[in-house]
């Protein structure tokens, strides 16, 4: 049996490396690697340089983006292309 992420990701692989790189390509690339909750708890932008700043609502989804980073970086470049993101720098929204 195959994962439904993996079979996800082996469609839109194909479809996202052929369009040009534009922050609605990275926020949804971002969704689909992430998931629901964690996409609902942050804002993310990719720099020029390659690095994917993650802004989170709190302390709590900075941790788990911080733990999680090698994971969605390796996602994120399997359906962007190879090294698209070269680091994550990860902040925390300050307090309304």
């Amino acid at each position: 049996m195959i994962a439904t992420r993996h079979c996800i990701t082996s469609a839109l692989r194909p479809i996202l490396r052929s369009q040009p790189l534009s922050p609605g390509k990275v926020r949804f690339a971002w969704a689909a690697a992430v998931g629901r909750t964690i996409d609902q708890a942050t804002v993310v932008a990719l720099g020029t340089d390659g690095t994917l700043t993650v802004t989170t609502t709190d302390r709590h989804w900075s941790r788990e983006v911080g733990r999680s980073s090698p994971l969605i970086a390796s996602r994120m470049n399997e359906l962007l292309g190879d090294n698209t993101i070269a680091r994550i720098n990860i902040a925390t929204a300050p307090a309304r």
